[in-house]
């Protein structure tokens, strides 16, 4: 059998004085398609330093086998000044000494892989999901036996991260990536490897896809506690007869004195790792103004153009009150130019955009703007004094870092010395305590872990005003959005169910409209051209009560969406139906809902 193509015995390393791991063991096999999560802080992005060469352990050894070629895509990608798309690929080629032809192939093949259209294009150029794939097409190119991969779902669009999974699974190479992305990693991962102290090596390995680990993690930590309770039964007889005053003057005595302080150190061991497995995450939940104005955001017919290029054309779109809109599109569509128009940083070069007099957006900007990283971590998240004013409620600065999870040493530290996944902790919680009638985040998901995740769509999907929602993370979109409003990627915009129907009208080229068709607007809230008659008095009735009706179907649909990320449901298949078909029909009653509340409003005079 061929040895592991890298192989970690005994890893310890420590960041500053902090320990990330101890003693880590394990293996990367040929063509093995890996996966490797953990919460923020673990050591993940260190652990691919290490395989790659680029940090030394501080104990313990890793091991690549002799001859294997190993690539490494790290988060944040770097080119020279001025080069090109083609530039450095060949950079790349230069230590391998191929000739001309050979080269040439292997570029060839890698921008029709890669999809690059042209490749004199300047690197400075570059989206950053283009720049992305041209980081993995650089790591491809020099034909790898192992890959590293830190967050390369990072930075690119939706359908970007739909071609990299299907580029990762037909991948003929192994490889060990980071991501946070769940139903990215159900796609690509065949075993997936938890970094967490929670577990006895530090580590949790399980083979299939995500959902795989997740029953077998369970599985385990079920074991774990179980071990635990059958471990402190023990101890406490153990002590009981050491408390009976047992004299340690015969070797046998001798022996279980030891044996028992080997026992209460062992379950000692066990709770510790029992109570991180049920560690704390970090305490979301937006504040919500509770203005219910049925129309905050309205825009009618509006178009814009940047760069003599035309972003949007003819866009209708209304934000109400628990109305959750997630905007798709391919990079370069004009999200965020959308996001901008309709919280007014833009204005639109035709139609309106008109927002509720004193309208309160809270925004969370994928690029962390919102943050001073010259400030300590207790400086930004309390500018004035030692404490922070949370829905009414004054809390010391030290209790609301812990609430997301901060420890007390951090709060001097600088804010430009913390991860990613910490700094977007730290702007959730400035953003939370404003409060809100609607939340605009743009990619918020970037470097939080799943955990975390988990409390973002549970906070989203509560939240009582408007939500606009941009990410790549398919699982959050499904969780939290109503509606999915498409970026079709030639300046029309179309109103979706759920992103699956959007993906599915991407893939049909859409019919040129004929001469005396007119291309139709798109709309969150369907437009009325036709004259309507005006409202009866028992549809007055109606409208009077149909916002109620609105806020009882959600909270249904909530409590279904709840009970779909329960493990209990999750593991029972009967249960499982259930709750996704609730769902299902509780999504379908609001949009029932929210379409005779459209139309009544529509005729109300």
């Amino acid at each position: 059998m061929a040895s592991p193509l890298v192989s970690c015995q005994s890893v310890t390393k420590a960041f500053a004085a902090r320990p990330l791991f101890d003693g880590l063991s394990f293996g990367i096999e040929e063509n093995e398609h890996a996966a490797l999560i953990g919460p923020n802080g673990s050591g993940k992005s260190t652990l691919l330093r290490l395989i790659a060469g680029l940090e030394k352990p501080d104990g313990g050894t890793v091991v690549l086998r002799k001859g294997v070629r190993l690539a490494y895509v790290p988060q944040e990608e770097s080119f020279p000044n001025d080069a090109t798309v083609e530039g450095v690929l060949r950079d790349a080629l230069t230590p391998f000494s191929l000739d001309d032809t050979e080269s040439e192939l292997r570029i060839e093949r890698i921008l029709e892989e890669m999809r690059f259209a042209d490749r004199g294009q300047r690197t400075a150029t570059l989206s950053g999901g283009w720049r992305k794939r041209l980081a993995i097409a650089r790591a491809a190119i020099v034909e790898p036996d192992l890959m590293l991969l830190d967050e390369p779902t990072n930075h690119l669009d939706l359908e970007g991260v739909l071609w990299l999974e299907d580029y990762l699974t037909n991948a003929v190479f192994a490889f060990l990536l980071i991501s946070h992305d769940r139903y990215f990693l159900e796609n690509v991962a065949k075993r997936v490897i938890d970094l967490n102290p929670a577990y006895a090596g530090g580590f949790f390995a399980a083979e299939g896809a995500y959902s795989d680990f997740l029953e077998k993690r369970e599985e385990y930590f079920e074991r774990q506690n179980r071990e635990e309770q059958a471990l402190a039964s023990v101890v406490r007889r153990e002590v009981e007869w050491l408390k009976r005053g047992a004299k340690a003057r015969t070797t046998k005595a001798k022996g279980r004195i030891e044996q028992a302080e080997g026992l209460i150190s062992d379950l000692k061991e066990l709770k510790t790792r029992n109570t991180l497995a049920d560690r704390e995450v970090a305490g979301m939940d937006f504040s919500a103004s509770g203005r219910m104005t049925r129309e905050m955001i309205v825009l009618k017919g509006v178009g814009k153009s940047l760069g003599g290029r035309e972003i949007l054309r003819n866009v209708d779109a209304v934000l109400s009150p628990r109305r959750r809109v997630g905007i798709v599109g391919p990079n370069g569509a004009g999200k965020t130019t959308l996001l901008r128009l309709m919280t007014g940083e833009l204005l639109p070069d035709s139609g309106t955009v008109k927002q509720a007099a004193d309208l309160k957006i809270v925004r969370f900007d994928q690029n962390r703007t919102g943050i001073d990283r010259s400030l300590t971590l207790r400086d930004a998240l309390s500018p004035n004094s030692d404490t922070v004013v949370y829905r009414g409620n004054p809390m010391h600065v030290s209790g609301w870092a812990k609430r997301f999870l901060f420890r007390q040493d951090q709060l001097p530290q600088s804010v430009s010395a913390l991860s990613g996944g910490e700094q977007s902790r730290l702007l959730m919680a400035k953003l939370m305590l404003q409060p809100a009638d609607i939340l605009v985040l743009d990619e918020p998901t970037n470097d939080l872990d799943i955990p975390t995740l988990d409390i973002l769509g549970e906070s989203l999907t509560t939240f009582s005003g408007a939500v606009v929602l941009v990410t790549h993370d398919r699982f959050l979109l499904d969780q939290v959005a109503t509606e999915i409003l498409g970026l079709m990627g030639d300046g029309t915009v179309r109103l979706f169910a759920d992103f699956e129907q959007y993906e599915a009208a991407r893939a049909v080229p859409a019919a040129p409209p004929s001469v005396s068709q007119k291309p139709a607007a798109a709309s969150v809230k369907p437009g009325v051209t036709e004259s309507k008659p005006a409202l009866s008095t028992a549809e007055r009735r109606e409208l009077a009560q149909i916002e109620g009706k609105i806020l009882e179907a959600e909270e249904a649909v909530a409590r279904w969406e709840r009970s779909l990320a329960d493990p209990a449901v999750t593991r029972d298949p009967a249960k499982l139906q259930e709750a996704w078909t609730g769902a299902e029909t509780a999504r379908e009653a609001v949009a029932t809902l929210y379409a005779r509340w459209e139309e009544l409003e529509s005729r109300k005079t």
